[in-house]
């Protein structure tokens, strides 16, 4: 008999992957996935713990799905990843509903516990992170199909006095390139279009396995795939962007002219703080590097306000920074202290209110920023990956190469023809509607 199973994945794009990765080891092992929670036999939560925010919202997802085993609905109810590493104990403690818990380097186990836990044996999976790898199964997509995600790597090596990733990933390790190829390949022949290259860092991917960055190898080998129409890179530190791969973005025509690059702060005193290996000039320099190369090329940022010992002359800093850098995409969190790093441990730690009201700040500056560059779009004619339609007011909503799921903005347009998910047209920009564009389909003689 097969069993049902319903899967909750929260946190960042990288532990989604992890999710379809499960997701494929279930099926495989004959599991039924159901969109029901109260139809599931079986229910994992892969959790987040990376800040307080993502925890909370991790627990309360475990309190909530603990409800249905009560009832009696939920045979078996499992947790898996950051949070389950993070609070293993507690978990299994405080929470007697969850029947398995598995941690960051077990994910390949998880249809074992599923098994032990309907058998009604409670089970802790736990581990080394630095000994787990990938599974080479066939994942199963839960982003809609043509737009997807390839991790590239795990874990991370930098340290950084505020992340906790070290603790509950482990070391930096880099997923071969052939299973990756593998694995694209695979994702093409499912449909996918847009691939979104994904990792704790993805510009240092190779470094362990090769002993040299072998990210612009991997995009030129990526690019090769038939069926593969966009390909986006994220998370590269700015100290490890090098010239090659600033070449390749601007060689190959799939990969899009954007770029996440956090750069976290501006301050030299603050990144040194924060165990940054880059400074403010450095950063400048590499944004002008991109810029001069490819002119067109949409940079996203993330940034750490209220940091311990953060002075209103740092803040000052950053924020002339962003004013000057003028950032197509720009993202602000106020610092979270988290037990077991440095900088949970440093003095001077800054009031929520004083965080709180520098990123009001940044962000104020930055929607300025957007908005201006929103209305300099119009007239121009972009290539959009239509998200889908918006039926009561008649038109399709897409993305812009600037634009990576799920953070970025939109472009709703109208269109002659009937158009469907996946599909990429070319759309005139007609409007700006704050940080999203407006605009209509080119017709081919346009």
């Amino acid at each position: 008999m097969k069993h049902t199973i319903y899967f909750i994945s929260l946190g960042c794009d990288k532990n989604l992957v992890d999710s379809e990765y499960m997701l494929g080891i279930l099926q495989q092992r004959g599991y039924t996935l159901v969109d029901d929670e109260t139809q599931a036999e079986v229910i994992v939560i892969n959790t987040c713990g990376f800040i307080k925010d993502a925890q909370e919202e991790s627990v309360e997802t475990i309190l909530e799905m603990a409800k249905l085993k009560d009832a009696g609905t939920c045979q078996a109810l499992i947790v898996t990843g950051c949070l389950a590493q993070r609070f293993q104990d507690d978990i299994v403690r405080e929470i007697p509903e969850v029947d398995a818990v598995i941690g960051t380097g077990s994910f390949s186990k998880v249809a074992d516990a599923a098994d032990e836990a309907l058998a009604g044996h409670r089970s802790s999976l736990f581990d080394s992170p630095d000994k787990e790898r990938p599974a080479d199964v066939d994942r199963v997509l839960t982003t809609g199909g043509f737009s997807s995600y390839l991790k590239i790597a795990d874990g991370c090596d930098k340290h950084c006095t505020y992340c906790i990733i070290p603790t509950l990933r482990g070391n930096y390790r880099s997923y071969p390139e052939d299973f990756l190829l593998r694995q694209a390949k695979t994702l093409a022949k499912q449909g996918v279009k847009e691939l979104n290259i994904v990792a704790q860092e993805t510009t240092v991917y190779g470094m362990d396995l090769y002993g040299r960055k072998m990210l612009p190898d991997l995009l030129e080998k990526l690019c090769a795939i038939d069926g593969i129409e966009w390909i986006r890179v994220l998370y590269c530190y700015p100290e490890e962007i090098t010239p090659e791969l600033i070449e390749v973005i601007r060689r190959q025509p799939k990969i899009c002219h954007y770029l996440d690059m956090p750069i976290q702060h501006a301050s030299d005193r603050i990144l040194r703080q924060m165990g940054r290996k880059t400074t403010g000039a450095q950063i400048r320099e590499t944004v002008e590097a991109l810029r001069k190369a490819i002119p067109d090329i949409a940079l996203r940022t993330t940034l750490i306000t209220g940091f311990p010992g953060e002075t209103q002359a740092d803040h000052e800093i950053l924020l002339r920074f962003v004013k000057e850098m003028r950032f197509d995409r720009l993202g602000v969190f106020t610092y979270s202290p988290e037990d077991g790093t440095p900088a949970a441990a440093m003095a001077d730690q800054i009031d929520e209110d004083v965080k709180e009201a520098r990123r009001d700040e940044l962000m104020l500056a930055q929607q300025q920023i957007a908005f201006e560059k929103a209305d300099s779009r119009v007239g121009q004619v972009l290539s959009v990956f239509v998200e889908g339609r918006v039926p009561e007011d008649d038109v399709y909503v897409g993305r812009t190469y600037m634009d990576a799921p799920d953070v970025d903005g939109y472009i709703f347009f109208e269109a002659d023809e009937e158009l469907i998910s996946g599909d990429i047209v070319r759309v005139r920009v007609t409007g700006a509607r704050d940080y999203d564009l407006i605009g209509d389909v080119v017709n081919g003689s346009e």
